[in-house]
């Protein structure tokens, strides 16, 4: 690989390069399409597989993935739209409640027609203190027993993400876990793996995408271990180990905070050592705006992002402008038909298997706060993608249908970083790390790595 600081870069299938002169100061890769044909399945080597065609292949396989960040057009669709009118009804029935409820307190001691228990508890207010009776409103007590189940099920993750840390024996690398407390007081999941017998030459902090964990890219960890590189990764909140409700985010904002304290922890424990940030998807959104910050841009070496969330957008411009009401009255609310319209995010059968059948991986619809949150961040990268001055290194699939191949490029262009590549990879997906050509392209990102130590 050319440790050249700025090219593009597109890769097929079967890699066969053709090599140009340069163009404008930029040097291009031209390729030939020497198109992919995977290798015929048994039905008995995978479950998902019901045929020896292609197409039926991959219709096997499609109702297993979820690909949430990829549903945004879908939320905000008309047939979504018609249901949340519907809700918005309703939500303005409950909240007349509260109005008939202190009517009926009102008139409890008033002398209106009510039930006998309840005149004596009246007649009783006056006589005795000790019989007072303290009434807890009904919402009260749901709220507080559903606070209860929603720390119930992020401590079931968290014991199940550290269980899966504690019994990771691999002879080469040390994997380690920590908790640490973001500033709005909530428990976040962090890990480390260190090599055993390679001299640290760096260090990388990762983020995951939207739905999934930072466990799910330790084989990836490993890789830059055998290379010197220690990896730190955060399972951001609402996701993996951390506090939350499981892939509900209210602001990503919040991510972007706690990525910058997790950083400063990761620079304190390794003083001198270059770092890199690496990003996917929604956490190569979350990684990009960070670095946006003066302080964070001169605290890293540079950053890796694979399929980033920076070209998300609606159906219809309308959608725009009501989702924020519609994400503020009603954040939590999952659009069931943003599970219908989803493609596979790898094209590997098995490692689409592994994904959702991980309890830590979630797999129901999208929030609507959630989604709305990444429009509004997307937006904001877009009309800031000439302030990133960083070294960058963007890898995109371009048969994506999460995210949007040209939204990298156009990132690819409008930075103003004098170090900057980006490689187009022909016929992939979404999770390129999980494709059948991973190693290809992890050996990418650790030559460019390697070039910059």
């Amino acid at each position: 690989m050319t440790c050249s600081s700025t090219r593009t870069i597109v890769i097929p299938r079967e890699t066969k390069f053709l090599y140009f002169n340069k163009i404008y100061g930029h040097s291009q890769f031209h390729v030939k399409p020497n198109y992919w044909k995977p290798k015929c399945l048994s039905k008995d080597s995978n479950p998902l597989i019901s045929s020896s065609s292609d197409s039926e292949r991959m219709a096997a396989v499609e109702p297993l993935t979820s690909g949430a960040s990829g549903r945004i057009n879908a939320l905000f669709s008309l047939r979504a739209l018609r249901s949340l009118l519907l809700l918005l009804n309703a939500v303005v029935l409950f909240l007349l409640l509260p109005f008939r409820g202190q009517r009926r307190a009102s008139s409890i001691c008033s002398g209106e027609k009510v039930g006998k228990d309840e005149k004596q508890d009246c007649r009783r207010k006056g006589s005795s203190s000790s019989s007072a009776v303290m009434r807890v409103p009904a919402a009260m007590v749901l709220r507080r027993s559903a606070a209860v189940i929603l720390d119930q099920e992020a401590a079931a993750r968290r014991s199940l993400a550290i269980q899966r840390v504690v019994e990771d024996d691999d002879n080469d690398t040390v994997r380690e876990f920590s908790l640490f407390t973001s500033a709005r007081g909530e428990t976040l999941f962090t890990q480390s793996w260190t090599p055993v017998s390679v001299v640290v030459r760096g260090v990388v902090v990762l983020l995951h995408g939207l739905n999934e964990h930072s466990g799910r890219y330790s084989d990836f960890a490993k890789q830059l271990n055998a290379n010197g590189f220690k990896v730190y990764g955060m399972d951001w909140i609402g996701h993996g180990g951390s506090d939350g409700l499981h892939a509900y985010v209210h602001s990503l904002d919040h991510a972007v905070t706690d990525m910058k304290i997790f950083l400063e922890k990761v620079l304190a424990e390794n003083p001198g050592l270059p770092c890199f940030c690496f990003g996917h998807s929604t956490g190569g959104a979350i990684v990009l705006k960070a670095v946006l910050d003066p302080k964070i841009e001169a605290q890293v070496s540079g950053i890796i992002l694979t399929s980033p969330a920076v070209g998300v957008q609606p159906s219809h411009p309308i959608f725009v402008v009501l989702a924020p009401v519609v994400s503020f009255l009603l954040p939590r609310y999952q659009v069931s038909i943003t599970n219908k319209k989803n493609m596979p995010v790898c094209r590997d059968p098995e490692a689409l298997v592994a994904k959702y059948s991980d309890p830590l991986v979630y797999t129901g619809p999208l929030r609507v706060r959630t989604g709305y949150e990444i429009l509004r961040t997307t937006s904001y990268l877009q009309q800031n993608m000439n302030r990133l001055r960083v070294p960058l290194l963007v890898l995109h699939g371009t048969d994506d249908t999460v995210t949007d191949p040209q939204a990298s490029q156009k990132l690819y262009e409008a930075a103003a970083s004098t170090d900057k590549t980006i490689k187009l990879f022909e016929g992939l997906l979404h999770d390129l790390l999980f494709e059948l050509e991973r190693e290809t392209i992890m050996d990418d990102i650790i030559q460019w790595l390697n070039c910059r130590v």
